[in-house]
């Protein structure tokens, strides 16, 4: 029975909490990964050369993988919003709850299959997250990785994909039909609607992913050329029997998939800090409704750019206006949110939480990563940056610190909730400023690696005239990278110390206004879900549960 509960939980807060862990071990495995990497590039003859170009690249690849799916891809969406969704929308579970916790056990059966990678013969594969073929679609012949080592990545994103599809419609269907009585969908918080616009692009992103990958699988295993064109040649040996494929399809679909997830990986953290702004800074959202407009535009938007990515790929030049175009679209909804952030916070009596600072941050990163966008959104310009350690900077700024951002404020917020103990506000505090400052330092000059033409994926830049001048600015960032690791070590100690010995937690502490901060069985809602400072009221804040004309005491 204690097994049954405990591991194997139907509940939605165990399997809240086992998502979370389970990111968690793959923030920490990918962060590690990363390290290595930037201790070869800045000493590239250390450790007596174990570390081959071969063996780079599959560092590289797993790095990707694990941040972009298993870190992600799970944690804003699947840890907070199977423990928060039925908690704000006052529904008692999921609306299927052994499809979530078979969703949460194919996840982590995903993460074993890839990292079983590590350990067969020719070890992990070179291909990159993107797994582009031909490289990724011919087998061992490839290079090391390239056998058993992609196929088992092939498996465990096939995998990743059906487990994304089962737990997007159990946040559809929870959302469409267990909503308590009075929960409109316009008195939803916001990360009710973050989680439901992100579910809805789960569902068409991955089941294309899907297809994809068993495409690429047939490729590899059964003589298929999807994606295979006649005439290859690989170590001076030709492939034969294959004719007719095209490797810029795996191309189109992989990038229908991939630039939604961009936005699955981070509208969950929109509404996760318009959510914290609000409640530290004592006012209303501003803007509610264009708020969540604004997140249905950016997702709609989000699935007709994917051209963006292919610049290079030799496509017409008039589509490539067209998809320049639409990227450049996205700019007005994002400003919407970014001009909403700040009159959110514009007059308010603003309380300086860890939880508030990591919301702040992710407003500041989230439009430093989107500027550089704006450049790599111009297909002349894009031409020249596109191989370059500029867009390394761009996407790890827009997407992988703005997520993560959004990740520390929804912990520093919830976790209270969560484990019933408070988290250590000084050592919080401590942990954003380093991280902060860190990646400004870390990423920053990387797009100036790019604007004087490094190559990303390049593991030795020493044996280059122009790229070895630049190795004084390779060794900063990699002190910078050092620093925000040594910085994420404090995250990881307050969380573990404030699991058993944080101070206990009271049941509203931040004074909030909606469902998940009371302890009604039924509840019913008669206010919208961010009344702070309502005219009148005997305190600032006022619960969705409130009766009509009854205000929360203090």
């Amino acid at each position: 029975m204690t097994l049954r509960r405990r591991i194997f939980s139907t509940d939605h807060r165990t399997i809240g909490k086992q998502y979370y862990f389970l990111g968690l071990f793959s923030v920490l495995l990918g962060v590690a990964l990363s390290l290595v990497m930037r201790y070869h590039v800045v000493r590239p003859k250390a450790l007596g050369g174990a570390i081959s170009p071969e063996l780079y690249l599959s560092l590289m690849t797993m790095h990707g993988t694990l941040m972009v799916f298993f870190v992600l891809t799970v944690v804003p969406q699947s840890a907070f919003g199977n423990y928060f969704l039925p908690l704000q929308i006052g529904a008692r579970e999921m609306a299927f709850p052994r499809l979530n916790m078979f969703s949460f056990w194919t996840t982590a059966a995903s993460l074993a299959v890839l990292l079983s990678a590590f350990f067969v013969e020719g070890g992990a594969p070179i291909s990159g997250w993107t797994a582009y073929p031909p490289l990724s679609a011919v087998g061992r012949i490839a290079g090391p990785g390239e056998g058993l080592g992609q196929t088992l990545w092939i498996v465990s994103i096939g995998i990743f994909c059906v487990a994304s599809v089962m737990g997007s419609i159990n946040f559809v269907a929870t959302i469409a039909d267990l909503r308590c009585k009075g929960m409109t969908l316009m008195r939803m918080p916001l990360p009710c609607w973050s989680w439901l616009i992100t579910a809805l692009l789960s569902l068409l992103a991955f089941a294309v992913l899907l297809g994809a990958a068993v495409l690429l699988l047939l490729d590899r295993s059964a003589g298929t050329s999807f994606f295979l064109p006649a005439g290859l040649y690989f170590n001076d040996t030709s492939i034969p029997g294959r004719a007719g494929g095209s490797p810029l399809l795996w191309q189109h679909l992989f990038w229908f998939f991939g630039h939604p997830e961009v936005y699955i990986a981070i509208i969950p953290g929109m509404g996760i800090v318009s959510h914290v702004l609000s409640a530290f800074s004592r006012k209303p959202v501003f803007g509610y409704r264009a708020m969540v407009y604004a997140m249905i535009a950016i997702a709609f938007l989000g699935f007709v750019v994917w051209g963006h990515h292919m610049f290079m790929s030799g496509m017409s030049p008039y589509s490539a206006v067209a998809f320049s175009l639409l990227t450049l679209a996205i700019g007005v909804p994002s400003a919407i949110k970014t001009f909403n952030w700040i009159g959110t916070m514009w007059g308010g009596r603003l309380r300086f939480t860890t939880a508030m600072l990591f919301a702040i941050g992710f407003v500041s990163v989230f439009v430093t990563g989107g500027l550089s966008g704006i450049v790599l959104g111009q297909p002349a310009l894009d031409l020249y940056f596109h191989d370059t350690a500029f867009v390394v900077a761009h996407f790890h700024m827009i997407m992988g610190v703005a997520a993560t951002f959004g990740i520390f404020a929804g912990t520093f917020f919830w976790f209270p909730r969560m484990f019933g103990r408070t988290l250590n506000e000084r050592l919080g505090k401590l942990h954003f400023y380093l991280t902060f400052a860190g990646v400004y330092a870390l990423f920053i000059p990387m797009h100036l690696l790019g604007l004087a033409g490094t190559p990303r994926r390049y593991p030795d830049f020493t044996s280059v005239d122009f790229l070895g001048a630049l190795m004084p600015l390779h060794r900063f960032i990699t002190h910078a990278a050092y620093t925000v690791a040594a910085a994420q070590l404090i995250f990881v100690a307050n969380l573990f110390w404030s699991l058993k010995k944080g101070p206990r937690a009271a049941l509203n502490p931040w004074e909030a206004t909606t469902l998940e901060w009371t302890d009604a069985a039924h509840p019913v809602v008669h206010h919208g879900p961010y009344e702070y400072s309502s005219p009148g009221a005997p305190a600032d804040f006022t619960m969705q549960t409130d009766a009509p004309n009854i205000r929360s005491e203090a």
